[in-house]
């Protein structure tokens, strides 16, 4: 594209985005090249909405006009469109003025800012995700205010300003209504944007999976392929809506395939059906894609499922497939799953939709399942199917090169049919979005995930996702600060789906064990105690127990107030005529369920061997409802299950408080997460939402797995109770941040790409101090006499230490001190170190005056290019970094997050008396923690903080060395306006 020569064009600005009702536009900057489009859209815009952009009848562009509107620098003249199809639907344009309203350039800071909707395009969010964008143009270039001129009767812009949560200011002046909105970024500004993107990206999902019509591009004309599948699943899943066949190579005198109207092109259903297609499953080799998309858009089909491979998972031609095929089907407003995908289900009544390769239907349930991998999709369809758990949805996304967990995380947390949501994840192509997505989402219902490719270099062929430098243990820590559930294999996966989905959520970790079988309740018991649970004695009934023995000994284990959960343990039982009993299954499902239905909400697990009459037989009971909510999902659970503080004893380190140190103020407020829920669930916590679904009891084959499941079921729960407790992001009256960002900016300079630096110490320790981080000085000392003299200056006693960066940090190869009282064995300890390890210029030793005693502690901060900024701690020490023993939560970090971080590592003990040794000062150790997650925050520029060692005394703290490494910010994906990825 042509543009300016002083200003080049800013492909940055370009974005794909999803309107109001499910559909894709682009928005880009208006070039010279768009002067006929921009002739063309004007034309198309009713009289009414020119009066309104121009306050007088202005029938067309002069050509004068349309060079003003087609010619921009980029900076103080900017101009955005909105387009679908490659035609313009909507523009905006800003232009920089003064004080007193005439053109100016920079450093002016206020810009006039005008929008232009097509009449057939408005209603559907156009001009909110256009001001969205241009709103963070205006910010890059240095504007900081808009300021419009709407006629009052415009009602529909002046409530796009209102709506959108910026600052502003209104005034009526000479018949038109002035608005000046600031455009810094504001917490309900935010919150407008995200729920606008929420509810779009459902829409958009939920036209995938609704839709009035479907037709099968690439039917086969005999028996056999992709297509002919498809069709023949669709067909037996009794689906609601119109079913089409279409086949390019089709006779002009074949009318249907297997009964369905049959097609030679989507073009020739509209043409002699008169009526739309909502979605089309495309299934014809690669190379014919692009001809089959262009067919589809141009006859208003609204969405794609590409079962075709070839793609991205072939190569770097298929790579580049793939991205043209995105490019192509946005460009006329719809979403694709896939390429390569299995396809997607609905059990939905009104629906039935069963547009994949999967030969059967799943039975309607309340699990939503997504994956990435068609074969695993099969595998968790086929075990979920056959231990009786029915589905909601299910989605095998392929190469996730558009739709993507996340839009359906955004369509499950408020869809009435799911209570629980699976994933299979192979990549996650925006990490902050996902976090920010399933946090929100399990403050509702459960979210538990596996994840394949986890380790480095092993991202699956097709899947172009940024690349995390931190290791999968902090990614799992990060996803359990979220509410995720993370397991580590599908059958996990599956096992924790089926407690969860029929299941109410346990209040604690008190688990009741009964059974037949003394030597399987021990082995329950055992799994208990490895999962961290607290079992009680296990109960043997005997193997002469029968099934109503089982029944009444669960309904006196659900009504005792000190237990959380039951666990059955059952095995074959001896009959009154001496032969194992197997064959009674049936009977001992109905006593389980029945008693389970009559007594407490609370979940029961059933392990047997040797019975597998007994899961079908459970799974084929339908047990009335108690009346109460007990799905964890939608229903929320058992409402004193969430809400129930959690005791004492049900931590394994020291309780965390809710309050942070007398320095913090309670300032900058987290929303609880429970606080996101919609108002459908709240109404259910309360008991004044619709009746609760029938439960059902789980079975596995085997104890371990039926605990570590219910253990999943207890995290999930303490989470909850938590996350109803906000915490919060102190304020701090000592923290210096206008003057952390001159230093930073002085430092950095200008340069949007200078390469990352570390700071020298002097520079790190003072742009701490700006934080009220205290860094205890070292002295230089290359020789015996300067390292005397820095003792001198100190006092006495005092540490050597080497600096080198092959010894920093590494006591055990003997380059470290301590405890020097005098002169003389200063200068033996400098003799014996530059003897052991090397000459002084190469050890580059300082002298330090000695700390008080206690625990050494490293804090880290790194902002990664997946995730973002990333706060961790552990102990110091080869032990503890040859453990991986390190806790990690993303940034910011509130009070709770900042006490739950010190308590997570497995070392944690140390610091509160371990084996009779003084409690050190945890309290301080938070406030360090959280005055560097605010360093960190509030200045992007910091990429990393590294504090080491830290030691923890009884009674304060003491920083003995620190680093910081500064680098222009990093553009995340989840930051600015609302945009899909493109990869």
């Amino acid at each position: 594209m042509q543009t300016t020569p002083e200003h080049a064009y800013p492909d940055h600005w370009e974005a794909d985005v999803v309107l109001r009702d499910g559909a894709t536009a682009r928005i880009r900057p208006i070039t010279t090249e768009d002067a006929d489009r921009l002739v063309s859209f004007y034309e198309q815009v009713s009289d009414e909405s020119k009066y309104y952009r121009f306050f007088a009848p202005y029938p067309r562009l002069s050509a004068k006009d349309v060079h003003r509107f087609t010619h921009h620098d980029y900076v103080d003249r900017v101009g955005l469109a909105v387009t679908v199809g490659g035609e313009f639907i909507a523009t905006v344009r800003y232009d920089r003025i003064d004080s007193r309203g005439r053109p100016a350039s920079a450093p002016a800071d206020e810009a006039e800012v005008a929008f232009l909707v097509q009449d057939a395009h408005q209603g559907r969010g156009v001009a909110s995700a256009l001001l969205e964008h241009i709103a963070a143009v205006a910010r890059e270039r240095g504007v900081r205010r808009f300021a419009a001129e709407v006629l009052p009767a415009n009602t529909k812009m002046i409530k796009v300003f209102r709506d959108a949560g910026y600052t502003q200011k209104r005034s009526f002046e000479d018949g038109s209504v002035h608005l000046t909105l600031d455009l810094e970024p504001t917490a309900e500004s935010l919150a407008v944007q995200r729920a606008r993107e929420q509810r779009a990206e459902a829409r958009s999902v939920q036209r995938l999976l609704a839709p009035g019509s479907v037709v099968v591009v690439g039917t086969g004309r005999s028996i056999g392929g992709v297509g002919r599948a498809v069709l023949r699943n669709l067909i037996g899943s009794g689906y609601t809506g119109r079913t089409y066949a279409v086949n390019r190579s089709f006779p002009p005198d074949q009318r249907d395939v297997d009964g369905v109207p049959a097609f030679r092109s989507v073009a020739e259903i509209a043409a002699e059906t008169d009526e739309g297609v909502d979605l089309a499953v495309v299934a014809v080799p690669a190379e014919h894609v692009p001809d089959v998309v262009a067919d589809c858009g141009e006859n208003g089909v609204r969405g794609l499922i590409v079962v075709s491979a070839g793609y991205a998972e072939s190569g770097p031609e298929g790579r580049d497939r793939q991205r043209d095929l995105v490019r192509q089907a946005r460009s006329y407003g719809m979403r694709i799953i896939g390429p390569n995908s299995f396809g997607i289900i609905s059990t939905a009544e009104a629906v039935r939709l069963n547009a994949s390769l999967a030969p059967h239907s799943p039975a309607p349930g309340r699990i939503g399942l997504f994956t990435q991998s068609g074969a695993i999709g099969m595998a968790l369809l086929s075990g979920l199917h056959r231990r009786g758990a029915g589905l909601s949805t299910f989605i095998s996304s392929g190469n996730r090169a558009d739709v993507s967990g996340n839009d359906f995380l955004q369509y499950w947390y408020e869809d009435p049919e799911t209570d629980v949501v699976l994933l299979y994840l192979e990549s996650i192509g925006n990490p902050r979005k996902f976090t920010r997505l399933a946090r929100r989402t399990a403050a509702v219902k459960p979210v538990v995930v596996v994840k394949g490719a986890r380790h480095s270099g092993s991202e699956p062929p097709g899947h172009a996702v940024p690349v995390t430098r931190i290791p999968d243990a902090a990614v799992g820590a990060l996803l359990r600060q979220a509410g995720v559930l993370r397991v580590d294999t599908v059958t996990e996966l599956v096992d924790a789906g089926l407690l969860l989905a029929g299941q109410p959520l346990p209040a604690g970790p008190r688990i009741a064990i009964l059974g037949n079988s003394e030597s399987l309740g021990l082995l329950t018991y055992d799994a208990c105690l490895t999962e961290g649970l607290r079992p009680l004695p296990p109960l043997d009934l005997t193997t002469d127990a029968t099934p109503a023995d089982f029944g009444a000994a669960l309904t006196r284990a659900l009504a005792d107030d000190g237990c959380d959960a039951v666990v059955v343990t059952a095995i074959p039982w001896v009959g009154d005529d001496g032969d194992l009993r197997a064959g009674d299954a049936e009977v001992l499902a109905a006593a389980l369920s029945e008693a389970a239905a009559s007594a407490p909400a609370k979940p029961v697990t059933v392990v047997h061997v040797e019975l597998g009459g007994l899961s079908s037989a459970l799974a084929a009971l339908q047990p009335r409802a108690t009346g109460r909510p007990t799905g964890p999902g939608g229903t929320v659970g058992a409402p004193e299950a969430v809400h129930r503080p959690a005791s004492d004893n049900e931590r394994s380190t020291p309780p965390i408080s809710g309050a942070t140190a007398a320095t913090a103020d309670p300032g900058r407020q987290v929303p609880a997460a429970g606080a996101l829920a919609p108002t459908t669930h709240e109404s259910v916590i309360d008991g004044s939402g619709p009746p609760a679904p029938e439960r059902r009891i789980p079975t596995y084959p085997a104890a371990e797995r039926a605990v570590r499941a219910l253990s999943q079921a207890v995290s999930y729960a303490r989470w909850r109770r938590d996350a109803a407790e906000p915490g919060k992001v102190p304020a701090y009256d000592d923290i210096d941040e206008s003057g952390a960002a001159a230093q930073i900016h002085d430092l950095l300079g200008d340069a949007e790409d200078a390469p990352a630096a570390t700071l020298p110490a002097a520079e790190a320790h003072r742009l701490l101090a700006r934080y009220g981080i205290e860094v205890r000085g070292a002295l230089a000392a290359p020789g015996p006499d300067e390292a005397v003299a820095a003792a001198e200056e100190l006092g006495y006693p005092v540490a050597l230490k080497t600096t080198a960066p092959h010894l920093r940090h590494r006591p055990d190869l003997g380059g470290v001190r301590l405890d020097l009282a005098n002169e003389t064995q200063l200068r033996q300890a400098y003799g014996e170190l530059t003897a052991l390890l090397g000459k002084p210029v190469e050890l580059q030793p300082v002298v330090q005056a000695m700390a008080p005693r206690g625990v050494d502690t490293v804090v880290r901060a790194v902002i990664d290019p997946a995730v973002g900024a990333v706060l961790s701690f552990g102990l110091a020490g080869a032990a503890s970094e040859l453990l991986g023993d390190t806790s990690h939560r993303l940034v910011p970090v509130t009070d709770r997050d900042a006490a739950e971080l010190i308590r997570a590592i497995r070392t944690a003990p140390l610091l509160f008396g371990w084996r009779g040794s003084a409690p050190v000062d945890t309290a301080a150790l938070e406030q360090l923690l959280l005055r560097v997650s605010r360093l960190v925050d509030d200045h992007p520029e910091v990429v990393g903080i590294s504090l080491e060692p830290v030691v923890v005394a009884q009674h304060g703290l003491s920083v003995l060395g620190a680093s910081v490494r500064l680098a222009p910010p990093a553009a995340f994906t989840d930051l600015g306006p609302r945009r899909l990825p493109s990869y």
